[in-house]
């Protein structure tokens, strides 16, 4: 079992500039973490590494633009929960869905939330179709985005 981090864990000020350093560009190399930290590149080494045992960094990845590979359409599916949930089965059925790029467990009648991404409306139909026919949803509530002014940035403009 991964270790997962604590408020009594050692994360200090240069760690958390790390994760900033890192999230903003996760392909920087450790000679300009280093320089930006104000420390060696093997102590930025050290550290990066020790963040990702511990599992603060969980991975690194590649931010592509959904319109550039096809998938125009974004929506936020809700998932309302029927009286025959299961919530393992539920999740494999969710994530066997390529369409399906987030799932959030959420509070509420609605019992998850998904970001799901599709070419256009009748793919976006044809994926809604496919949520309802899972075992264990009752039904399900759309939002189709219109347009995103950010994402995955914490509300930072780039």
């Amino acid at each position: 079992m991964q270790h997962r981090p604590t408020p009594e864990d050692d994360i200090d000020a240069v760690d958390e500039q790390l994760l900033a350093l890192l999230q903003a560009n996760g392909r920087a190399s450790y000679a300009e973490l280093a320089r930006q930290v104000g420390l060696s590149a093997p102590a930025v080494h050290e550290r990066v590494g020790k963040l990702e045992s511990a599992g603060v960094i969980t991975g690194y990845t590649a931010v592509v633009d959904p319109a550039a590979v096809g998938l125009g359409v974004t929506a936020l599916v809700g998932i309302i929960d029927s009286d025959e949930n299961d919530d393992v089965g539920m999740l494999e059925a969710m994530s066997g869905l390529p369409q399906v790029q987030d799932c959030w467990r959420t509070a509420g009648t609605e019992g998850y939330v998904l970001k799901v991404r599709v070419t256009d409306i009748p793919a976006l139909e044809d994926t809604i179709n496919a949520l309802n026919r899972i075992r264990g949803v009752s039904r399900t509530r759309t939002t189709v985005v219109l347009s995103t002014k950010w994402e995955g940035r914490h509300g930072r403009a780039e």
